[in-house]
Formats: structure tokens, C-alpha cells, sequence
């Protein structure tokens, strides 16, 4: 899989756009890591150029008053550069830190090329506050330039600085709320796919789940039920022996023939369990109310006489035939287990025109099971019962023996 997916990316050139993100995904993972790292260079190269331009004389040409000390030049020129280091971490303090620097800039006539500065410091801010705290610092930085403006009208009025400082800081505000607001929406789209993929995992250990019992259903009827005939022609086919041969000999051809038919039903339902994407397990009908009479022969060969009563036709879905199906089956199974010698059983079926059954297996053995104990049988019962919106009873009868009794209601037609 590697290899193809390898070889499928040298055929073919990867996308620029996904070379791109990827470079740029990698490059923000390192700066979350590393924020420093980019800062301090960043930082570094603006006090630079604000130095450069003090010692150079370039800020005489375009400032109101060229005969300021060096010293103020200097330090306003790194008053408005320092202070970017901490943009990202602390954006209002360093806002708020630059403001003062700005209003002696335009107070004094340097009008520094460094005051655009500001607009790095607004957009960082603008990243990260709250809208009520950024218009406040909004406002807190037009107050230079209306500083400048009045200080000197001729040159610096509403016209030449104020309306375009008040369009640059907006736009610089702008940028940076659409910038937070993409950052936003994708860290919303991560999370999403993380709760989704969480929701998947869920999905998918419960869908284990549910085929772990399903699967532990069909081993328990098949087994317990085999195992149960099994024991009972053994039984049979002992005290048969001493008395009639020839019946201990069917008896040992019947134990042959039902643990022949449970190994590969066994055997099936491991390949379903082994089964990968490559090989098809060979499958097989699942039983339905047509297989009752190999059924009940087989249990009658055990040892247990069972008789079947049926009213009405049955006319319903082949899940719910196997629901009857298996409950009738464990119900049986019960009974050669725990009913002891010289009982019987009886079945009833009663289906009625709009699909809704009902079905009774009672017997006349002891009733309940040894010890009290319990296993898997009733509560696999009551859960594919449960799969149709039925439900079943199981208990002792008044008198003698046992009663399961299932009731399955009419099926909807969507």
C-alpha cells in the first residue's frame, strides 16, 4: 500500500496548492513550538531599519521639525520598534505602550516612517481581543494623528493624515478580525473531524459489540442445542446397550450424524469470524420455521417426545421465523438439560392475519435450573425478541415443569 501510494506520487506532480499548505502547515507547527524563533529575527530586522533611518537622516526629509535632538529621534524610533517582540503574546500592553511614543511623534514634528508600525500592532490585536477592546484601541490610536493634524494644520490636516490614518488603522483592523475568523472557522472544522472521528470510533466498537453478542448467540444455540442431544443420546444409547444393541447402535450413528452437523456449522461461523476482505466464507441459510421438524426429530431421538400444535398460517419475515426459530430451540434445549428423566414437552403456535405470533413451550420435567444457576439461554431469547418489539416470559408453572412463552406483535409496513 505504501509503495503504490509512493509510486502513484512520482507518476504524478504533487498539487501546488497541497505542497503549498503542506510547507505552510509544517511552518506554523514549528511557530506554535518555536515563537521566538520567528519574533526575534522579525523584531530584530524592524529595530534595525528604524536605526538605520535615524542614523541615515532619512526621517529629515519627511518630518515638521528637523532639528530634534538624536536622542528623542533614537528613542522614539525604538519605542515603536521594541515593543513589536511582544505583539503576540501581549498585544494591548504593547498597543498601549506605543500610543505614547506616537503621540510625542506627531507632538514634536518627527513624524517618523516607524509610526506605521502601529498597523503590526493592530492587526496582532485584532487577532486576539475581544471587538469592545479593540475598538477602544481603535480610537486610543487616531489620537496622534489628531495630535498632528492640530499641531500642524497646514501640513498635516484632516485631509493629508487624519482621514487616511483613520482608513489604514480600519483596514488593518479588518484584516486582521478576517484573518481571525478563518483560524476560527478551520479550528472549528479540526474539532469537528476530531468529534467525528471519535463518533466513528464509538460507532464502530459498539457495532463490535453488538456482533460479539450476536455471534455468542449463534455459538450458544448451536453448541448448547448439539451438545444438549448430544448428552441425551448418550444416555439413551447407555442404557441401551445392555438391553438393545441394535438401538445403542442408532444411537451412536445419531451422535455421529449431530456432531458432524454442529462441527461445520462451527466451522462456518469461525470462517465468518476469520474472514478478511480478500476471501468470501462460504454461508448458508439461516433457519427458519421450515426446519422445525428436523428439529424436533433430532430432540426426539434424545430422549425428550415433543409435541407441536400450530394455528393459523404463518406468513412472516424469514428474521422473525428465526427469532422463533432459536427460541423454540433454546427452550428445548433447556428442557434436555435441566428437565431430568420421563419428561415431555408440547409446543404452541398461533399466528394470526396480521403477522403477530405467538408461541409457548412448556414441560413437565422439575423446572427451573440446577443450583439456580443461569446462563447465556434467556437473556439471548429476550434480546432477539427484543429485536422485533416482542417480549418473552420464562418460568416455573404452578404445578410441574417449565413454560417460555413468546409473543412477537404485528409487523409494520413502512
Amino acid at each position: 500500500m505504501r509503495t503504490s501510494a509512493k509510486a502513484a506520487r512520482q507518476g504524478s506532480p504533487e498539487p501546488l496548492t497541497q505542497y503549498t499548505h503542506r510547507v505552510l502547515t509544517r511552518i506554523r507547527a514549528f511557530d506554535r513550538r518555536h515563537p521566538l524563533a520567528w519574533d526575534l529575527p522579525l523584531t530584530g530586522a524592524i529595530v534595525i531599519a528604524a536605526v538605520v533611518d535615524y542614523t541615515s537622516g532619512g526621517w529629515k526629509y519627511i518630518a515638521e521639525n528637523d532639528t530634534l535632538p538624536g536622542w528623542l529621534v533614537l528613542a522614539l524610533s525604538l519605542g515603536f520598534s521594541v515593543p513589536l517582540l511582544w505583539r503576540r503574546t501581549h498585544p494591548v500592553p504593547v498597543l498601549l505602550a506605543m500610543i505614547p511614543v506616537a503621540i510625542v511623534n506627531s507632538a514634536t514634528g518627527a513624524l517618523l516612517q516607524a509610526s506605521h508600525l502601529l498597523l503590526i500592532a493592530l492587526f496582532n490585536a485584532a487577532l486576539r481581543v475581544r471587538m469592545r477592546t479593540l475598538l477602544w484601541l481603535y480610537g486610543l490610536l487616531l489620537t496622534p494623528f489628531v495630535v498632528a493634524a492640530a499641531r500642524y494644520p497646514a501640513e498635516q490636516g484632516p485631509d493629508q493624515t487624519l482621514i487616511p490614518a483613520t482608513m489604514s488603522l480600519a483596514l488593518a483592523a479588518m484584516f486582521g478580525i478576517v484573518v481571525r475568523a478563518r483560524k476560527d472557522h478551520l479550528a472549528s472544522l479540526v474539532e469537528r473531524a476530531r468529534q467525528l472521528e471519535v463518533e466513528r470510533d464509538q460507532q464502530a466498537r459498539l457495532a463490535t459489540a453488538a456482533e460479539r453478542a450476536r455471534i455468542a448467540r449463534e455459538m450458544h444455540d448451536i453448541i448448547g442445542h448439539n451438545l444438549s442431544v448430544i448428552t441425551g443420546l448418550a444416555d439413551g444409547g447407555r442404557y441401551a446397550a445392555v438391553k438393545s444393541p441394535e438401538r445403542a447402535a442408532q444411537a451412536l450413528n445419531s451422535i455421529a450424524t449431530t456432531s458432524r452437523q454442529a462441527l461445520t456449522e462451527l466451522r462456518r461461523l469461525l470462517d465468518v469470524l476469520a474472514a478478511d476482505d480478500h476471501t468470501q466464507p462460504a454461508l448458508t441459510p439461516q433457519p427458519t420455521l421450515t426446519d422445525l421438524d428436523p428439529l424436533l426429530e433430532k430432540v426426539r431421538e434424545a430422549g425428550l417426545p415433543t409435541s407441536l400444535a400450530i394455528k393459523g398460517t404463518p406468513t412472516i419475515t424469514p428474521g422473525r421465523q428465526l427469532t422463533i426459530y432459536r427460541v423454540i430451540q433454546e427452550a428445548l434445549t433447556n428442557t434436555l438439560k435441566h428437565a431430568g428423566p420421563h419428561a415431555t414437552s408440547h409446543i404452541e403456535m398461533s399466528y394470526d392475519e396480521g403477522g403477530a405470533v405467538t408461541v409457548t413451550v412448556t414441560d413437565t420435567g422439575r423446572g427451573g435450573t440446577p443450583n439456580g444457576t443461569a446462563g447465556r439461554g434467556l437473556p439471548g431469547m429476550r434480546e432477539r425478541t427484543a429485536l422485533y418489539g416482542g417480549t418473552l416470559d420464562a418460568g416455573p408453572l404452578p404445578t410441574r415443569g417449565w413454560r417460555v412463552h413468546l409473543e412477537l406483535p404485528e409487523e409494520s409496513h413502512q
